[in-house]
């Protein structure tokens, strides 16, 4: 099990629908260190996106202790985040398990009008006949996150970095575990 700095600053990344969520929620409770969920910092009410200037300074709040976890994939708030941060965890999952894990999600959220954040909650209407679909999304954005964070990865500019890099989910189950948190 790769282990972590002494008062880590993790950024969990991965495309839509990895799992990113779940997973740093569960590896910020094993840690006993603060969560930060970029899509609640980033969505207000009825799906409002926040202002970038907005957005950047809550995330430069959220992040500004000595050890906490964020999950997300937003460019926007890369140069507050990613320079902060000592460990990427990427969920560079397979296309098929992304893909049924964003359908899974959208069919329960939908059905049982699950409220995200701000009151914002998925529909199934939005899930499978929008242009805002997260299916959609996950279909036109998949490849390119890839090769973004493999490029990123690759990168000088953020060298500091240090990337654990999951393949499976079952991977990333061993080393929660290892952690002490749960899948």
């Amino acid at each position: 099990m790769d282990t972590l700095p002494q008062d880590p600053r993790i950024v969990v990344i991965g495309t839509s629908s990895a799992g990113k969520t779940r997973f740093a929620r569960s590896l910020a409770r094993a840690l006993a260190i603060p969560y930060v969920e970029l899509d609640e910092l980033h969505w207000g009410p009825h799906w409002t996106e926040k202002a970038n200037a907005e957005f950047a300074r809550l995330v430069a709040d959220a992040i500004a202790g000595s050890s906490w976890i964020a999950d997300g994939n937003y460019g926007v708030v890369r140069d507050t985040l990613w320079p902060r941060a000592n460990v990427i965890v990427w969920l560079n999952y397979s296309f098929a398990t992304v893909f049924w894990r964003g359908l899974r999600r959208s069919i329960e959220r939908g059905v049982w009008r699950t409220e995200l954040w701000h009151g914002n909650r998925e529909s199934l209407r939005r899930a499978f006949f929008s242009k805002e679909s997260i299916l959609l999304w996950i279909l036109t954005t998949f490849k390119r996150r890839r090769l973004e964070f493999a490029d990123l990865q690759k990168s000088t500019k953020y060298a500091h970095l240090r990337w654990i890099e999951f393949r499976k989910p079952s991977e990333a189950n061993r080393w929660l575990l290892a952690s002490g948190g749960a899948p």
